[in-house]
């Protein structure tokens, strides 16, 4: 236990034979116990996880019929821990990415602090530019900002950190069968979590590479369908909190700068195109074009300005 709380830490793995029996040997003893989600892998991790539980109790191995993903794998721990009735669940990754000396910290927002939710944030530390591979640094750094909008939760980065924690009360509101179960699992959470006007908070720790880690993610290839994700996660947060849950006029600035940009944007590369390959445009086109994403610029920033100020105290 840790404050009188009993802790779960949910440890999603595939194809982590080599790594994950350091991450259980280094689990802390105040951890109650390890849900190990095998997410069908196809090297030997099931029989290290096996072997790993004769020597530790507090191991439980918890087996996908079917790959489903990171964000599949931290449901099924999910759910498991808000059914056997833990305060707290901590996600750590099989791939010892993670430091345990840095647990207390992930876990005291929920136990003492009033959170629903911690997060590890590796952009604070100040060495994170040369620590982490430059492309993923990059990629990450987008994702946040756009995460940013998305999610509500302006003051959070890091969005792709696996490293959390979350309360009970957190666990019993969200449906996790309809979470997201791939890589945008964390950027998914973040919106359902701000649908309830939960609290979140970020927590510095130290970037951890280059420990025999093998890495599934493709930046590149990544990051346009996580935008895609997290554009419909942002109307999906709009409608949810803003029209059904609670009336905000935000909205309306929101639906009327994306009228307003699409009118001004594409009008614009008409009159570009017409002007190049066709002759002279006519002034007021022209500027009914500067003038449609002129305000469309102007609702969208106090759009974002609003909603900022109506998630402040979420932080």
């Amino acid at each position: 236990m840790f404050d009188e709380q009993k802790i779960a830490v949910v440890i999603p793995c595939f194809n982590e034979e080599i790594l994950i029996k350091k991450v259980i040997e280094t689990m802390p003893d105040y951890i109650d116990i390890m849900y190990v989600v095998d997410d069908v892998s196809t090297d030997n991790t099931e029989a290290v996880i096996i072997a790993c539980a004769e020597q530790d109790k507090r191991v439980q191995l918890l087996k996908h019929n079917e790959n489903q993903g990171v964000g599949g794998a931290i449901a099924t721990g999910y759910k498991q821990a808000l059914n056997d009735g833990y305060d707290v669940a901590v996600v750590m990754a099989g791939d010892a990415q993670m430091d345990p000396s840095e647990l207390p910290d992930i876990i005291r927002p929920i136990t003492q602090e009033g959170y629903d939710y911690s997060k590890g944030n590796r952009l604070f530390t100040g060495d994170a530019w040369n620590m982490i591979p430059k492309v993923r640094y990059l990629g990450n750094s987008a994702l946040s900002l756009m995460t940013k909008i998305s999610s509500g939760y302006w003051k959070v980065a890091d969005s792709q950190s696996g490293y959390t924690a979350i309360s009970k009360y957190a666990l019993s509101l969200i449906n996790w069968d309809k979470m997201y179960k791939r890589y945008g699992q964390p950027n998914d959470l973040l919106v359902r979590l701000n649908i309830y006007n939960l609290k979140v908070k970020d927590v510095t720790i130290k970037p951890i590479y280059g420990v025999g880690e093998k890495s599934g993610i493709k930046p590149i290839r990544m990051i346009p369908p996580l935008f895609w994700l997290l554009y419909k996660l942002f109307w999906y947060r709009m409608f949810h909190k803003y029209v059904i849950r609670d009336f905000h006029p935000l909205v309306l600035f929101y639906v009327m700068a994306h009228i307003l940009l699409a009118i001004g944007g594409g009008l614009g590369i008409y009159l570009i195109a017409y002007r190049l390959f066709e002759g002279p445009i006519a002034g007021n086109s022209a500027l009914f074009a500067a003038f449609s994403l002129i305000m469309g610029m102007l609702f969208l920033l106090f759009g974002m300005l609003f909603d900022m100020e109506d998630n402040r105290d979420l932080k």
